[in-house]
């Protein structure tokens, strides 16, 4: 008895294993359909996984949107209209390069918009230290008449020494 147990218990345990091996097969009726769904998974981005095309995620959503890519390669919907359905449906998110519209533009011009900005601040500041610096060390105080003896005398005897 003990033995059937075992074995039930083992079969349960190794049949549960191919449940997580489910691996998508799509069947294309040409190659140029599936030259198109393998490009379209790979510039989609997952929702979920954030930064993981839905080519490469295991999520079901990621399922999901291959399974509808298919469908809609196979009702012969165009690449430009699945991007479409697809950014309506999820938003710019699921695109790597969103398209450049008002929504987008800090995410477009933000970057070069913050270098400029951070090189304005540099050049400012270098700018500020560079005057301040000559300020200090350009106007020397002048020297009284006794101080210019002084510094002559001393100038005088130093040659002379040599």
């Amino acid at each position: 008895m003990l033995k059937i147990k075992i074995i039930i218990g083992c079969l349960m345990l190794f049949g549960s294993f191919t449940l997580f091996a489910a691996i998508d097969v799509y069947q294309f009726d040409d190659t140029e359909k599936e030259k198109r769904f393998h490009q379209l998974a790979f510039e989609l981005r997952c929702p979920k996984c954030q930064n993981q095309n839905i080519a490469d995620s295991n999520s079901e959503i990621a399922q999901d949107l291959r399974a509808k890519i298919f469908q809609m390669l196979n009702t012969d919907k165009s690449d430009e209209q699945i991007v479409d359905y697809m950014v309506a449906r999820y938003g710019d998110f699921v695109l790597y390069e969103p398209k450049v519209k008002p929504q987008t533009y800090l995410l477009w011009y933000g970057p070069g918009l913050f270098l400029l900005l951070g090189l304005i601040i540099v050049v400012f500041i270098i700018r500020s230290r560079s005057k301040a610096y000559t300020e200090t060390h350009d106007h020397q105080p002048a020297l009284s008449d006794s101080e210019a003896k002084a510094l002559n005398a001393l100038l005088k005897t130093k040659q002379g020494k040599k």
